[in-house]
């Protein structure tokens, strides 16, 4: 089939990627003038199926007021005319119940866990490069009480077959040696062995590269302006470069996908939810991370990529507005400082903000819609560098008419059918 594949991220690439392995005609449109650089662009560069949660929970709304009340707190809501957007934190808050977050994360662990594993097969494949690095993650505890409340994600890890390791401040250092000069106290950690690190930037166009050589064809610089519904099928998508028509159309457009979609009569719960980061060029290599760490108290992620510290985090809920507070890059330079001072030049970092696609119970939405050749593959979140390779694996099985190597069932839209949304 002739596929159009609308967007050009990393869920977009992939997508477009796998669809012309499995021989399908590919074009991808995006309004950027290179693939990857909206919110794929300076991401915290985790691989972290390990982490694989969704946001609601129980006992977070207790913590969400209490990390507004922080400083460096890592939740920060701008209130907003917006009807949408007071839905979204209604049916956030409705997921915060251990049911739900049990069921949520059921659907979250094995496509996340599928994707590492069909990353490492393509970088197998055609030897990929990303600044990647398979030395895990750790999550690290600077109190006693954030040690102490392990006890339930531990029980999840073992629940899913998930390989961890419970690290006191020695075996922390021993696994991250540049924190023995850490300023604060570390008490313990969480280590995930089998998660790995990379730029997600970097990745997505060594991809592209190889999707042209499939024949995949990019539109680049084209805007996306709405999709053309003829009875229960798209006919086409008007663009600023006229109409472009195909067989079958992916919406891969991340935050912007409902905005596409809410004239077709199709509802999906995603909302942007910004994130900050910063990249910071290594001023010491010994005295830098060498992998990812978790910084527990901020909820900042510090990760090595090459010669860079790339250091992410915050949720900012303000709309689809892409304006840098300083107050959170304040947050991000804490974060490193505390752990690894003297690993980079904060002088020379550079400052970003990208828009995750949040749904308000974790997983991502990907699979057919009420129209018979719309097909969706967004909403995946803080997740979508962690859960690219396999829902692009999937989306390309479910269009081709195969049947996924994982369950699929549950990620596609129409779980908002029922109490769950």
């Amino acid at each position: 089939m002739k596929v159009l594949v609308l967007g050009g991220g990393v869920i977009g690439v992939t997508s477009a990627y796998y669809l012309a392995k499995a021989g399908h005609e590919v074009t991808v449109v995006d309004r950027q003038a290179e693939p990857g650089l909206e919110t794929s662009f300076a991401n915290a560069g985790e691989v972290s199926p390990g982490y694989a949660s969704p946001w609601a929970g129980p006992g977070v709304p207790v913590k969400a007021i209490k990390w507004l009340l922080m400083k460096h707190g890592p939740l920060v809501i701008w209130p907003k005319l917006d009807p949408a957007m007071w839905l979204w934190l209604a049916k956030l808050l409705r997921n915060c119940t251990s049911a739900r977050y049990a069921v949520n994360k059921s659907r979250m662990i094995p496509v996340a866990e599928y994707s590492r594993d069909c990353l490492r097969a393509l970088r197998a494949e055609i030897a990929i490069k990303y600044d990647e690095r398979s030395q895990g993650t750790l999550q690290l505890f600077r109190t006693q009480a954030q040690l102490d409340g392990t006890a339930s994600d531990i029980a999840v890890l073992q629940q899913y077959g998930v390989p961890f390791e419970l690290l006191d401040r020695d075996g922390c250092i021993g696994a991250e040696p540049a924190l023995a000069a850490a300023k604060p106290e570390i008490v313990g950690g969480l280590r995930l062995p089998q998660d790995e690190t990379g730029d997600c930037h970097m990745f997505t166009q060594a991809l592209a590269v190889h999707a042209e050589k499939l024949g995949v064809q990019f539109r680049l610089g084209t805007t996306i302006e709405g999709l053309i519904a003829d009875g229960s099928r798209i006919s086409g998508v008007a663009t600023s470069a006229g109409l472009l028509q195909a067989d079958a159309y992916v919406m891969a457009l991340g935050s912007w996908s409902p905005r596409l979609l809410r004239p077709l009569g199709i509802s999906i719960p995603v909302y942007p939810i910004k994130g900050y980061s910063i990249t910071v060029p290594i001023a010491d290599p010994d005295a830098a991370p060498v992998s990812t760490v978790m910084d527990e108290s901020y909820k900042v992620a510090i990760t090595r990529l090459g010669d860079r510290i790339r250091v992410g985090g915050t949720a900012e809920v303000s709309g689809y507005s892409d304006t840098l507070h300083p107050a959170r890059r304040a947050t991000l330079d804490q974060s490193l400082t505390d752990l690894f001072p003297g690993g980079g030049h904060l002088g020379k970092a550079t400052f970003w903000s990208g828009l995750r696609p949040m749904t308000p119970d974790g997983p991502p939405v990907i699979g057919a819609t009420c129209y018979g050749n719309l097909h969706l593959n967004t909403g995946h979140g803080t997740l979508g560098w962690t859960m690219a390779c396999g829902s692009a694996r999937v989306l390309s099985d479910l269009l081709s008419g195969r049947t996924p190597d994982i369950d699929s069932a549950e990620l596609a839209i129409t779980r908002y059918d029922n109490r769950f949304g």
